[in-house]
């Protein structure tokens, strides 16, 4: 964040439990519940719309085939984001800043350039699964779409970073929906062992849905975000190894998430019509809907595709505006009024608009998923490779990645990257 944002009010409360919890092991516990809640509101983001639509495709091609990745993908998605953390609580910068600072402002114009791209498509991609769960209850696009931007406008105009952060935090907790309802399908735990021994490592398609979850659950706007949330929330850095468990927490429940929806999609129509097609959220819940129950099978489907679409949109859009105005200098706190910081609400709705329009322009929501997830994978390089730099470069010495450990880093950074460029040719050129 930029020198001329005002820390958010939290911040002395925050200072005082941490003096009170070097004494007393009660202040310890509300030091903590004070300073958790980034990790876990990028982390319910980071399980949207199409993160549900590539766990549910993953589970009925392939039954629980692909369930071992979403477990190896918890402590990569832990390493990547704890980066950020530290990025930010060290040096009191955003990302896009952090950036500017080291490299030159040409770099970090190019850094945010591709991520405004990327919260521009998660949009698109979010507002598509809201009009789809809509559509499920007779309820218009322009209904559904302009009712949710004028919901998502209230909730970050008229609060705090942390009353924000509660909401998204509530609204996000629905998707364990899907954990219950996976639960409820009676998975073959017997069928699910077997799956882990016989990987058809030789399936084209099956190569690329291993791509698809790993761009699904490594996000570019997520690196933003995190590390633009820490400090506009006024951490420090003697909060790091909390919001490190804030993280580590994070990243279970979302691939508890996206493993939930591959065990429900497997044990129901993997096992009954695994060819049903799985490209939208109707089609999604019309294969569920015979198994599950019409009412139950709608309304559950419902709470947890509508809290990963609107927490991800919360998170999308102010990433979209925090980034920018990391680059452009302009004020970017929500400790801020409106009238105070008129550019940062300015960019937050501008994008929520965006992507409701280009949702009720009639454009082939299907496409234009496919090319949003292509963009995104083909990022992966660029955010990754920045995130790697800053790590090696802008920490000082106690903090800097160092050792064995910044090897194994680099090592993640490589092959997470080329799985996410092997991603995007796939997409634009399948066979």
């Amino acid at each position: 964040m930029a020198n001329n944002s005002k820390q958010p009010p939290a911040r002395g409360a925050l200072e005082g439990l941490h003096r009170s919890a070097s004494r007393r092991p009660m202040a310890a516990w509300k030091l903590a519940l004070a300073v958790i809640g980034p990790g876990l509101v990028v982390m319910l983001a980071d399980t949207d719309a199409g993160s549900v639509i590539t766990a549910a495709q993953s589970g009925a091609q392939f039954g629980y085939a692909l369930l071992w990745l979403q477990i190896l993908l918890v402590p990569i998605l832990f390493i990547v984001q704890e980066l950020t953390v530290r990025l930010g609580l060290v040096t009191r910068k955003g990302h896009g800043e952090l950036i500017s600072a080291r490299f030159g402002r040409g770099w970090a114009w190019l850094s945010v350039g591709t991520l405004m791209l990327s919260c521009i498509g998660a949009l698109l991609t979010e507002f598509a699964g809201i009009a789809g769960v809509g559509l499920l209850f007779g309820v218009p696009t322009w209904a559904s779409v302009l009712g949710t931007v004028v919901f998502l406008v209230m909730v970050v105009a008229s609060g705090t970073y942390r009353q924000v952060e509660v909401v998204a935090i509530m609204i996000g907790l629905f998707e364990l929906a899907f954990v219950g309802t996976a639960i409820a399908s009676k998975p073959d735990v017997a069928s699910m062992l077997q799956a882990f021994r016989n990987v058809p490592i030789h399936n084209h398609a099956f190569l690329f849905l291993v791509a698809g979850n790993v761009g699904a659950v490594i996000m570019p706007w997520m690196i933003f975000y995190q590390q633009s949330a820490v400090v506009d929330k006024g951490l420090q850095v003697e909060h790091l190894k909390p919001e490190r468990w804030d993280t580590f927490g994070g990243a279970l429940v979302t691939q508890l998430i996206m493993g939930a929806v591959l065990v429900l999609a497997a044990a129901t129509i993997g096992r009954t019509n695994p060819a049903a097609p799985l490209n939208t959220v109707q089609q999604i819940a019309h294969a569920l809907i015979p198994i599950l129950g019409s009412t139950w099978g709608k309304v559950v489907f419902a709470m947890g595709m509508l809290g990963a679409a609107l927490v991800a949109a919360i998170v999308v859009s102010l990433t979209a505006a925090w980034g920018l105005g990391e680059v452009t200098g302009y004020k970017r706190s929500l400790a801020h009024h409106p009238f105070e910081a008129p550019w940062f609400y300015a960019v937050y709705v501008i994008c929520l608009l965006v992507g409701a329009m280009t949702v009720l322009s009639g454009i082939n929501l299907v496409k234009l998923t496919v090319t949003v997830e292509v963009m995104n994978a083909l990022l992966l390089p660029i955010v990754l490779g920045f995130l790697y730099l800053l790590a090696l470069k802008a920490l000082p010495e106690p903090w800097r990645l160092r050792g064995w450990y910044a090897w194994l880093v680099g090592l993640i950074v490589v092959l997470t990257s080329v799985v996410g460029v092997y991603a995007g040719l796939m997409g634009m050129f399948p066979a």
